[in-house]
């Protein structure tokens, strides 16, 4: 159990892992395995799986069924919706086991967005501040700032970091601008 007397877990929640940050919030039927990393100011809401290995950063919101297996990170202020999952192997057979470096690393930038019921195939990496939109399967890259959706998901915009969808030009209402990086690969804040 965590020592820091700020972090809550709910009395129906399996919290195995003493890396769990200050302010965090781990609701019932959650289980968090030993060997788990989670960051402070996070809320994991019920029946949200952690495996041995994953990486979760500070300010993260997994509401319920999230699964997140080993060798996934999700970093700082990333949002992931309903029943999302993630996967660690790209060629899974019951009968073989795998562990460690035979499982392949997937990363969810900071600030990311991963709608309801999406899955995030293993090797990929959803860029900073991306949008990944509600049903949506991943199986390739997803650039900074993109909006992807559909199966397999594909860009169909760009997004700001407040949330809001960016304009032909690469402007928010929110008075944000953005600019291609390495010819539209992603975007970057405009200074």
């Amino acid at each position: 159990m965590p020592v820091d007397p700020s972090v809550f877990i709910h009395p129906l929640a399996a919290c195995e892992s003493a890396d769990v940050g200050s302010r965090t919030r781990i609701w019932a039927f959650a289980h968090v395995m030993d060997g788990a990393r989670v960051g402070s100011d996070c809320n994991v809401c019920d029946h949200v799986f952690i495996e041995s290995g994953a990486r979760v950063g500070n300010g993260v919101t997994l509401k319920n069924g999230v699964q997140i297996w080993d060798r996934v990170t999700i970093e700082d202020d990333v949002f992931v919706g309903p029943a999302a999952t993630f996967t660690n192997d790209p060629n899974p057979r019951a009968t073989v086991k795998k562990s460690g470096d035979q499982l392949v690393p997937t990363v969810v930038g900071t600030g990311a967005t991963i709608g309801a019921n999406a899955t995030i195939v293993c090797g990929v990496t959803v860029g900073r501040s991306a949008f990944v939109g509600a049903g949506a399967v991943v199986i390739a890259d997803v650039p900074a700032h993109a909006l992807v959706v559909g199966n397999p998901a594909r860009r169909v915009g760009w997004m700001c970091q407040c949330g809001e969808r960016l304009d032909d030009d690469f402007s928010c209402s929110c008075g944000r601008r953005f600019r291609p990086i390495d010819g539209a690969t992603g975007l970057e804040l405009s200074p």
